[in-house]
């Protein structure tokens, strides 16, 4: 597709659109049944070091994770912008850390201590049915994901409603290595997504195997 950038704009705009609709209590009970299978399928992530992002514009909110998390032992962090064509840094969040509005108007921790994240729940604005993910056009997460050695297991999350058939993934988007929507857990594969179990995720996902 010689005209995907702009393509991508008006699929961006229309998927933000489409994500307004959603009413409150479809908001938080999709967002309950995504932390519920995040928490099934992906029980490691209770002790290793795990960043999210502050819920922004509608999106799925984690933070009911993050406390669930943190109450288990796990190390949480919130991401930071260092400068605009370089990965993201992360910082360590808790309930209380000190925060500054940062980039985009996102809230981030001010002046904690950096973290080396070993996973990270990336909201998506779309998701296509080879896992590939549609976010705001920074391109921050595919620079990140590709600079941190070994790569951070990516966990992609969205609303089934923000499903499209093909985002035309360039040579540098990175594909989620799961999905989770309020509907289940997917795995991609070269025939698409997957639905599979929280047991099944949950054997595949161990941090430290990868």
């Amino acid at each position: 597709m010689d005209n995907w950038k702009e393509w991508r704009r008006e699929k961006r705009a229309e998927l933000t659109t489409r994500r307004a609709t959603i009413t409150q209590e479809q908001r938080r009970d999709w967002s309950a049944a995504i932390t519920s299978l995040l928490k099934k399928g992906f029980p490691s992530f209770q002790k290793s070091a795990v960043a999210f992002c502050w819920p922004h514009r509608g999106e799925y909110d984690p933070r009911p994770l993050m406390d669930f998390i943190h109450e288990c032992g796990g190390t949480l962090a919130l991401p930071e912008v260092v400068n605009k064509n370089e990965p993201l840094g992360f910082r360590k969040w808790w309930r209380g850390a000190p925060m500054k509005i940062g980039a985009h108007d996102i809230p981030v921790p001010q002046n904690t201590d950096p973290v080396t994240v070993r996973a990270i729940i990336i909201p998506m604005i779309g998701f296509d049915q080879q896992g590939f993910r549609l976010g705001y056009g920074g391109g921050y997460f595919d620079r990140t994901l590709v600079a941190i050695m070994p790569r951070p297991l990516a966990v992609g999350v969205a609303f089934e409603i923000l499903r499209v058939d093909n985002l035309h993934p360039q040579p540098h988007d990175v594909p989620m290595d799961f999905v989770v929507t309020e509907a289940g857990i997917y795995r991609p594969t070269i025939k698409g997504l997957e639905l599979i179990s929280a047991e099944e995720c949950a054997a595949e996902s161990v941090l430290g195997t990868r």
